[in-house]
This record gives C-alpha cells, structure tokens and sequence, in this order.
C-alpha cells in the first residue's frame, strides 16, 4: 500500500495547522510532519505515526546525512528539496542509509523521480511532496513502480485534498482482478460443519462480496448480505463466507484461511468486475451450520467451495446478480477467479499443486 503524509510544519499557528493534522486522522493518513515539540500535541488527537526534527518523533526527520548515521533506534528519513542534479545525488546518497527519503521540488517534474526510483528501488521509500491529487497520481505511477507515498503539503483551509489524494492512493494501490464465468457442476448436501462468517467496517455494494474456495487457485465470489429477503434482514457488511478450511483472498495478492481471519486484518472486497478494495474485519463468526458442496467446471478445471445451506447465501453471475445456493442448478454459471500457479502459505509460487 502506497503511503500517505500530511505535512503540517508551515510557519502558521498551530490552532490553524491542527486542521491538517485532524485531516490526516480522519483520512487514516500514515503519518504526520510537524514541527519539533508538537509530537505530544498530535498523540493527544489521535493515534498516528508523527514525523519530526524531534527525539520523541516516531520518524526522525534530518537534513543533513551525517546526523543521519547517529540515530539506531527509530525510522530515519532524509528531508531534502531537488533543485539541481547536486541534490538529487544527495538524496539518493541519503537512501542508503535512511528509511525514507521525503523529496520536495520548486518546479515540480517527473525527471528527479525516474532517477530516484531506478536508484532506490529496495532500499529506502521514496515520500514526495505533492500538493493535488494529479499530481500525486502522477508519481505514485512514475516508471510504473511509482514512488512509496506522497507527502501532501495544502494550506488549512484545502485540507479536503488529503482526502482526495487518499481515494487517489487507494485506487492505485488495489488490484483488477479478470473475473471468469464457470459452469456449475455438482450442488451436494455434505452435512453440518464449521463456516465463517465476516463482518467487515464497510458497507458492501450490490454485486460485491469476496472470493472464496477449497482451492486457493480457483475462488468463487460469494455475495455479501446485502439482498432483501422477506424471511431474514440485510447485513450489508457482511460475507457468509464457507467453511472454516477455505482460502479467502486479501490483499498483497495473498490468500488466508477464513479460520484464521479475526478483528482488525485486512481482506479485499471483489465486485463483478474485479474491481478490489481494501477492507477491515470488525469481527468473524464460527458457527456450526449445515453445508453444501458446490463444483464448477473452469475451462476443463474442477474447483470447489462449501457453503451454509441457506437461501440466504448466494454465489455471483457475470452480470453482477447475486444467485441464492438454493436456487443454483447444475448448468448455471457463476463467477470466479482461477490461476494456474499453486501457493506455499498463501504466496503465489511456481510448483505443481494439486488441492482435492
């Protein structure tokens, strides 16, 4: 996930810069600048990591490279503005020994990144200041790797940038996914088992839920309890998501055990055009439900998934219309995500793997 800062260390009171710092909370920004003595000031709005020339700082921020070398004990970065090609060296020297590199420019060009990002790549993160969501989009995609995060430096009353440029981070940092139809196959009842349930912090569209199945290359994308029925209410946060042994897909390009999900991970929310996001769990529920086992033929590949048998639960068809389980006939088609590598704990890896 790409970074966001607030810059909140101009020469203004802090009655006036308190609004940027309220920003960068409500935005859930990763990190504030501030000036030094300020960081007790911030701790007592909110939770949030605060960057400052400051003993007391979470990242030191220094401008000079060997006062950078004394500091073992916290996150170091190197504050610097590219003027000319003598401060683009040194900012990439500071890379080697900081944990990030905050750059800012005069006259805001592309040129400075390309070189910084070929010169830093796995070293130290870049951070630049930008002060509009273009050109944070900008260089959070430069050379296609992009820069680490933006550093946004807007006046008081534009503090509604930030949260511009926050929609702007996450668009970019979330993957497309090509959804696939698939051609039901066998719909069996198994009997009682163990099934999740995940109630996530956000409110889930029509056509969206997660991907979910027996096989952590082939998932299928179980809608989100956000249809009316006349018998039970909506959760719209919701996903009944299947049984406990399931792979469920979340960020990174990973996926978990819905057994293991809890309050406070991450998961990805899919929609019908593979369009992700990023979502927090509020809570996961392990209840002992009756299942059923539903196969699907994807392009001559068998995958599986086993959910409660309930009207209730519902599977997605490539027009985004949510199908109850009860309803789903052999023939019908559904959507789901299907690879051809197999995964080592969660990871993406290229072996043979062979999951019945």
């Amino acid at each position: 996930m790409k970074e966001l800062w607030v810059r909140a260390n101009q020469d203004l009171a802090w009655d006036e810069r308190k609004r940027l710092v309220t920003g960068a909370l409500e935005s859930g920004a990763d990190a504030v600048l501030v000036k030094k003595g300020e960081v007790e000031k911030v701790k007592e709005l909110g939770k949030i990591n605060v960057a400052a020339d400051d003993s007391d700082a979470d990242i030191f921020i220094f401008h000079d490279i060997p006062d950078l070398k004394k500091i073992k004990d916290k996150k170091t970065a190197f504050y610097n503005e590219i003027r000319n090609k003598e401060d683009e060296e040194e900012i990439a020297k500071a890379g080697k020994n900081a944990d990030y590199v905050v750059v800012s420019t005069s006259d805001w060009t592309v040129i400075p990144l390309e070189n910084l990002i070929a010169e830093l790549q796995g070293k130290a993160k870049i951070i630049v200041e930008v002060s509009t969501k273009n050109e944070a989009e900008v260089a959070l995609q430069t050379l296609e790797v992009g820069v680490d995060g933006v550093l946004v430096n807007v006046a008081p009353k534009n503090a509604g940038e930030i949260k511009k440029v926050k929609e702007c981070i996450e668009e970019i940092s979330t993957e497309k996914l090509n959804l696939i139809p698939v051609k039901i196959t066998k719909i069996k009842q198994v009997g009682m088992g163990d099934r999740v349930c995940i109630d996530t912090c956000s409110m889930f569209d029509i056509g969206e839920g997660m991907l979910i199945g027996s096989a952590s290359n082939g998932l299928f994308l179980v809608h989100s309890e956000t249809i009316e029925t006349p018998y039970v209410a909506t959760r719209p946060f919701r996903v009944n998501a299947g049984a406990v042994h399931s792979y469920v897909r979340v960020i990174d390009g990973k996926t978990r055990y819905l057994s293991e999900i809890e309050a406070g991970d991450e998961v990805l929310g899919v929609d019908w055009r593979g369009k992700t996001r990023r979502l927090i769990t509020g809570r996961s529920k392990i209840e002992k439900r009756p299942l059923m086992l539903i196969e699907a033929d994807a392009n001559g590949k068998k995958i599986k998934i086993l959910l409660q048998n309930a009207e209730t639960i519902r599977l997605t068809d490539k027009e985004g219309k949510a199908i109850s389980v009860a309803e789903l006939k052999e023939g019908d088609e559904v959507l789901a995500y299907v690879e051809e590598k197999g995964r080592h704990f969660g990871i993406s890896v290229e072996e043979s793997i062979e999951e019945k």
